[in-house]
């Protein structure tokens, strides 16, 4: 009888919501977007500090989010420039 070996450890992997469709995910598969003293802006690295929001990378997603569900969860009127900046990138996302 040997000594019982050890299984690895398995790696945590954090799960995020989507505002726009409630899909739960992992964080890496999903876009954050961040309230900041300077606005809102999108984090690609997911580091910002502030208050942060999540999105797929799908036009129905960005619809949803950008028509109220991104203002509750990050607790924040969008200003004209945070739309702007948001819609922007909203048409860089292919159709599904």
């Amino acid at each position: 009888m040997g000594v019982p070996r050890r299984q690895p450890r398995r790696k945590h992997i954090p799960q995020r919501t989507c505002v726009g469709c409630r899909e739960t995910l992992a964080k890496k598969a999903l876009i954050r977007i961040v309230r900041t003293e300077g606005g809102v802006f999108i984090d690609p690295s997911g580091k910002l500090a502030g208050r942060g929001a999540y999105l797929h990378y799908q036009k129905s997603c960005w619809e949803k989010g950008l028509k109220g569900a991104l203002e509750r969860a990050l607790k924040v009127k969008l200003t004209e420039d945070d739309k702007k900046r948001l819609e922007e990138f909203a048409l860089t996302i292919p159709d599904e």
